[in-house]
């Protein structure tokens, strides 16, 4: 890049025309920063598929890839759309689009505190959004709840008549964000009547798919950058679908911008690499997406807004267990494999322990649908592989304690986060960890934090690097 942009440097009259040529010539993702050293009062930057910002300031102006990181210096952002070249002095930014043509991006004003960026008296960042997950939840909720009732606006001006219409859903994510999807799933057609499809956005990619009539396409992702996501939005936007909506942490991202509907998560600044409190805000998120797509059909979802309104309440039930998780914990400190077990909702949850579990400690884990124990999983049980449960108390129950008890006879340790009204009982080959009762509608979301606490403490056993693991990136903006 330096090379060609140095070679332009002879045939243009000006840096920022050797760079817009030169962007014409890259292929691939980047964000980039250029300045000459011959003359240090102008930088120029330039957006293909990774994000940039600028960050304005009075004699002064920033550059960086995050807001977060401009926080201390700034509250005013410039968000960089596909293709922009910008030309940045001390006291003015020029931008240009992908033809060459100055245009006007907005101005957007941060509300993130900057105080979010901090670990107060907390280990790790991690383990304090954890615990920021009640309060994260409530400002999701806040001002979106009316009664008996979700506030349809939440999710855009148009979101009233376009989920009048919808008849399919069609959800797109990756990682953490897939997992969320994946619950919606049974929400959106049990509680909606509509049905749903959930894709890993970079398999969606490369895949000849079909579009159901009026489909509503969902992306899901933290920053609204995920490559593979965004990627698979304007494919999709090729397609013929519907409707576009995102549900997402931060406003002005990607997503947001080139998304028809966006319901913004609020969950705040999320500093760990492995994320949690921005997944049970997009669960919440799409919890009410199926009330809101539910009472535009006239079907009755006042028990989901009741379900909702007691959740962070809840949760910090639940953050309670986090002493008897860490005594727990101990026990995986020389282990280096171990299976997470659901069924129906809770399902994506074990899958989602998994992921932390793996992300965090460094240990191989994998979830399965329960029922598929006796398809080939039981061929790994012993005593060496300790066996997470996640147990509510639902019609699934006594199905899950007969395969629980498949695990038992082959000699498996089993760690088991039940409803203290199901009944397991702790023994020489089964740890109970109980939960209080809870709707079954928000348990995916409740049974989501023990399996955070777990794998956080046994991280901390293991001495791995908690906020940030090796080889992996908060936001994924490459392929």
């Amino acid at each position: 890049m330096v090379h060609l942009i140095h070679k332009l440097r002879k045939q243009h009259t000006t840096l920022l025309a050797s760079v817009q040529a030169a962007v014409k010539q890259f292929e691939g993702a980047f964000g980039t920063v250029v300045f000459d050293k011959a003359n240090d009062n102008e930088i120029i930057v330039a957006r293909s598929g990774s994000p940039l910002v600028i960050g304005l300031g009075l004699g002064e102006n920033f550059i960086a890839s995050d807001q977060l990181a401009l926080l201390p210096v700034t509250r005013s952002f410039i968000f960089l759309e596909e293709g922009d070249v910008a030309r940045i002095t001390r006291d003015t930014v020029e931008i240009f689009d992908e033809n060459g043509d100055a245009v006007e991006r907005e101005v957007v004003e941060s509300n993130i505190t900057q105080d979010a960026s901090g670990k107060g008296d907390y280990r790790h960042y991690m383990l304090k959004e954890i615990y920021e997950q009640p309060l994260a939840v409530r400002n999701t909720l806040e001002g979106r709840l009316n009664d008996d009732r979700v506030a349809i606006d939440a999710f855009g001006d148009s979101a009233q008549q376009i989920f009048k219409d919808v008849k399919h859903v069609q959800i797109i994510a990756c990682g953490t964000s897939y997992h969320s999807g994946m619950v919606a799933r049974y929400w959106l057609e049990q509680f909606a009547g509509v049905s749903c499809n959930v894709e890993i956005a970079s398999e969606f990619r490369y895949r000849q798919s079909y579009v159901h009539e009026n489909s509503l396409l969902v992306t899901i992702s933290q920053s609204g950058e995920t490559a593979d996501t965004l990627a698979a939005l304007r494919l999709a936007k090729e397609q013929g679908y519907m409707a576009s909506m995102t549900i997402c942490n931060v406003p002005g991202s990607s997503l947001v911008r080139e998304s028809d509907l966006a319901f913004m998560t609020k969950a705040g600044a999320e500093i760990g690499v492995a994320s949690t409190k921005a997944f049970t805000t997009q669960l919440v998120g799409l919890l009410m997406l199926t009330a809101s797509i539910a009472q535009e059909k006239g079907l009755d979802q006042s028990t989901i807004v009741d379900a909702i309104k007691v959740l962070p309440a809840k949760l910090e039930e639940t953050l309670l267990l986090a002493d008897g998780i860490a005594d727990l914990a101990e026990e995986f400190a020389d282990k280096h494999h171990s299976l997470f077990l659901g069924r129906g909702s809770q399902y994506p949850i074990a899958m989602e322990g998994a992921l932390k579990l793996k992300e965090i400690s460094y240990i191989h884990a994998e979830a399965y649908a329960a029922g598929e124990l006796k398809h080939g999983p039981l061929a790994l049980i012993d005593a060496d592989m300790p066996i997470i449960v996640v147990a509510p108390n639902n019609e699934l129950l006594e199905k899950l304690k007969s395969n629980v008890e498949e695990v038992r006879a082959r000699g498996g340790i089993i760690y088991v986060f039940a409803d203290k009204d199901s009944h397991f009982e702790s023994d020489d080959t089964m740890r109970v960890i109980n939960v209080n009762h809870t709707d079954d509608i928000i348990a995916p979301i409740v049974y989501t934090l023990p399996l955070q606490l777990l794998s956080y403490y046994v991280a901390v056993i293991k001495g791995t690097d908690v906020d940030q693991p090796r080889n992996l990136a908060k936001s994924v903006t490459v392929e």
